[in-house]
């Protein structure tokens, strides 16, 4: 059976409206959430070519340290096209949900596990 990591999040009403995710991350991060999409996109280009958008875990491991050598090139543009800083934000934000998922008590995903299965 799969685990559903949504399902951690607050069910009761006054607990959810406690988490403006909208207006207190996307409504503040238009732009910089777009440029992390495209980390995504053109990541998912590189090392899934012609499967659908997905996060393959066991292709991702090592993000302290990618997200060390992205800040050292923070300002800058990586040979893709993408900027070194949404790729260390992209690192950053794989890094922090991996965390949560293992406090959480999920286990770690696996190779190939698409939007739909998580």
């Amino acid at each position: 059976m799969k685990q559903n990591v949504l399902s951690t999040l607050p069910k009761e009403s006054e607990n959810r409206k406690s988490l403006p995710i909208t207006t207190g991350v996307i409504d503040y991060f238009p732009l910089a959430l777009a440029e992390i999409a495209k980390v995504s996109e053109s990541g998912n280009r590189q090392h899934n070519p012609g499967e659908l958008l997905h996060w393959n875990r066991e292709k991702s491991r090592d993000h302290a340290n990618c997200i060390a050598r992205h800040l050292i090139e923070r300002g800058e543009m990586d040979s893709d096209g993408i900027r070194h800083s949404a790729k260390l934000a992209w690192r950053a934000l794989a890094l922090l949900q991996e965390e949560l998922e293992a406090e959480a008590g999920f286990a770690p995903r696996g190779k190939g596990m698409k939007e739909d299965e998580a």
